[in-house]
């Protein structure tokens, strides 16, 4: 078994915090302050502070806050 490293990827990201912060989000009819977004995966819920990324096929998905300060910092 190989060892291999991620290779760097600069990406496109904005928190979402209401509906109208970007166009992937979906309300979600049964709790308002909630949304989804239809990725390549199927369906995942956006909650308020997660991260939007714009993937390298122009796909998008969320990313907890959490997660996302843990793998992401700004790029130069």
């Amino acid at each position: 078994m190989g060892r291999y490293v991620k290779k760097q990827l600069v990406v496109e990201a904005v928190q979402w915090f209401k509906h109208g912060d970007h166009p992937a989000v979906t309300a979600d009819a049964a709790n308002d302050a909630m949304g989804y977004i239809d990725t390549l995966e199927g369906r995942l819920r956006v909650g308020p502070g997660d991260w939007i990324i714009t993937g390298v096929a122009g796909e998008s998905y969320p990313c907890k806050a959490e997660v996302f300060a843990l793998l992401y910092e700004p790029a130069d």
